[in-house]
């Protein structure tokens, strides 16, 4: 592809959503995992078996999350670079580095992130002791997961949308078929839960390593490994992200603040918003099949410096924010309780999952702009606009939760969520009149 057929293309609506529905389509399995383990053990005879599952969960969310600027960046490099064979071949390695290094790191302080951990969200020792079982099980796969996320986001980033959506089918099918079979049939529960991710990360990678192989442009011009990953180098990687992880650390900042609020509550509240959370992440990773495509548009866009192609991206993203409300509302409003059943199917978890269950109509209303036009936004780069409105948003989830939380217990809690989504929706679209001017830069 030349710069030239690259910025004369005139791409229309159904060429975002041909990367749109198979995003939605990938991205929409990767919480089936914790989806599938929470109703694996949901019907299980003891509840601390879902509440030892959400702790540890919440773990890895913190851990895996707080660099998934690896996957978002990384597809915006990737599309970026379209032209540039060696500079293609550069935003996969510099990306492949730091995930591999991060997940070593993760894997020699595991028993201090678990007892950090611990400390933060107290939970029963009951609980404590299936959240030590699942973490200790799965702290293997950090490595894996956070190669997955560059190889998915630089396949992403080239459109290679078959190849994305093969990969995260394939890790969800294989986990929920060893996770029957070790659950169900081997009686290992939680141990079996844990093990059956673990193998299927593993798989992950080597059939993404396999699509690297296939996708990555061939060169004739040598690849200077020393430079592509010198400090310098590097050190320009990081800082691009740097405002990215400050936003992930907000997100997980109120997550963990969320968990830890509602375990003090009791076991059946905290295992019936865990189920709640669980169906609100599914909900959000909707939205990120969106914020992916418009990741990878807004990203062609500024490495051809094309303005036209940018305010159409904006202009989808927009539609993209008013439809989807509407259709999960509507199937919330038809399936809820079925839902809720597919998670567990303990009488109290579910009554106090229907109890609570309004918050998630409003969730996708007040999220959607936040969640989509993060993409539009990580795709050129623009990524202290992204830092800032999730600052304030967080600002308001602390004042938020202080007043509403002791007045109306759990409602508060999730009132004081709602208002949190609300805000890095309102703070962000703040920016979007000058994000125009670094598409040129």
């Amino acid at each position: 592809m030349t710069h030239s057929s690259t910025t004369n293309h005139q791409y229309q609506f159904k060429d975002y959503l041909k990367l749109v529905i198979p995003f939605i389509l990938s991205t929409i399995t990767t919480p089936l995992l914790g989806v599938v383990d929470t109703a694996l053990v949901g019907h299980l005879p003891n509840p601390a078996f879902i509440a030892g599952i959400a702790i540890g969960t919440v773990i890895f969310n913190t851990i895996y999350w707080l660099f998934g600027f690896l996957r978002v960046s990384t597809t915006g490099f990737a599309a970026q670079a379209l032209d540039d064979c060696l500079l293609l071949r550069s935003s996969l390695i510099r990306p492949l580095f730091i995930a591999i290094f991060l997940g070593l790191i993760f894997i020699i302080f595991q028993k201090l992130i678990f007892c950090a951990s611990m400390h933060i969200i107290q939970p029963s020792q009951d609980v404590q002791h299936y959240a030590d079982l699942y973490f200790s099980i799965l702290i293997f796969g950090a490595p894996f997961v956070l190669i997955n996320y560059v190889l998915v986001g630089w396949l992403m980033g080239i459109s290679k949308v078959k190849a994305v959506l093969f990969l995260q089918v394939f890790i969800n099918l294989l986990n929920i078929i060893m996770a029957m079979l070790f659950v169900w049939w081997m009686h290992w529960d939680i141990q079996g839960v844990a093990f059956a991710t673990l193998i299927a990360q593993i798989c992950c990678t080597l059939v993404g390593i396999w699509f690297i192989y296939r996708y990555l442009p061939k060169t004739k011009q040598k690849i200077d490994i020393k430079s592509i990953l010198s400090w310098q180098s590097l050190k320009g990687v990081i800082l691009v992200n740097t405002n990215l992880m400050i936003r992930t650390i907000c997100l997980l900042t109120v997550t963990n603040h969320f968990i830890s609020i509602g375990s003090t509550f009791n076991t059946e509240v905290l295992a019936a918003n865990a189920v709640l959370f669980q169906i609100h992440y599914m909900m959000a990773y909707l939205f990120d099949g969106f914020a992916n495509a418009s990741s990878v548009f807004s990203g062609r866009a500024k490495g051809t410096k094309n303005i036209q192609l940018y305010n159409q991206t904006l202009r989808w993203s927009l539609q993209a924010c008013i439809i989807c409300p509407i259709i999960l509302i509507a199937i919330w409003l038809a399936f809820d309780t079925a839902i809720i059943k597919l998670l567990t199917n303990q009488t109290e978890i579910i009554t106090l999952s229907l109890q609570y269950q309004s918050w998630l109509m409003i969730f996708p209303i007040v999220a959607a702009g936040g969640l989509i036009y993060y993409g539009v936004f990580s795709g050129i780069s623009y990524t202290s606009s992204i830092r800032d409105s999730m600052l304030l948003a967080l600002l308001v989830w602390f004042v938020a939760q202080y007043f509403a939380v002791p007045v109306f217990g759990n409602n508060g809690l999730w009132f004081s969520y709602i208002l949190f989504s609300l805000g890095r929706t309102l703070f962000l679209v703040i920016w979007i009149k000058q994000s125009k001017r670094y598409v040129l830069l």
